[in-house]
């Protein structure tokens, strides 16, 4: 059965590791969404909406028919949290996968527990935007992420220590077409990721 996705800041790192992993198979009908997509050469599933995160008029021309939907974007991150619940509510699009960072929850061993780094600050508020929307969410927690080949990390719940500090964009991509192929997995949770 064919799966519609859309990735939203598919330009970003996240963004294009999953479409990479999506390309060219045809399970997936993919729409891709920046600022600028459509600048981008299309794989023979992809079709590319321009737009902005905090516009709810452009989240409901990409919403429009998706079964699932992937978040990875950084700037004014609760504004476009906002918009993106709105426009998935209105549209009537139930699951997301929405990534955040590790330590929002004060989760990170050695670090003082239960206190959220001001940097986080953003991070934590947009999770929690997701995590209150009534929406089927994962959200994903993950370390710094870097280009290596591992395929696995380790995850934790909300509420356990994070001990890890590195992830490979490659695990979260991998962990990510699992949620996609088997939506049901890990629903309204959020995962730590590492390696």
């Amino acid at each position: 059965m064919m799966t519609n996705v859309a990735i939203i800041g598919v330009t970003g790192s996240l963004g294009r590791s999953l479409r990479e992993e999506l390309k060219d198979k045809a399970d997936y009908n993919v729409t891709l969404f920046s600022r600028r997509a459509e600048s981008l050469a299309l794989a023979s599933n992809e079709k590319a909406i321009n737009g902005s995160a905090t516009s709810g008029n452009d989240l409901d021309k990409v919403l429009a028919d998706q079964d699932i939907v992937f978040v990875a974007l950084s700037g004014d991150l609760p504004k476009m949290a906002r918009e993106i619940v709105a426009s998935m509510k209105r549209i009537g699009v139930a699951r997301i996968v929405f990534v955040s960072s590790m330590g929002i929850y004060g989760e990170v061993a050695g670090e003082p527990k239960g206190i959220v780094a001001p940097i986080l600050k953003p991070y934590r508020k947009a999770a929690d935007i997701v995590e209150q929307s009534g929406l089927d969410y994962t959200i994903l927690c993950p370390g710094w992420f870097d280009n290596g080949q591992d395929s696995t990390c380790q995850i934790t719940q909300k509420g356990e220590t994070f001990y890890g500090h590195d992830v490979s964009r490659k695990a979260i991509v991998t962990l990510v077409k699992h949620i996609i192929d088997q939506p049901e997995t890990y629903l309204n949770t959020s995962l730590g990721l590492y390696r």
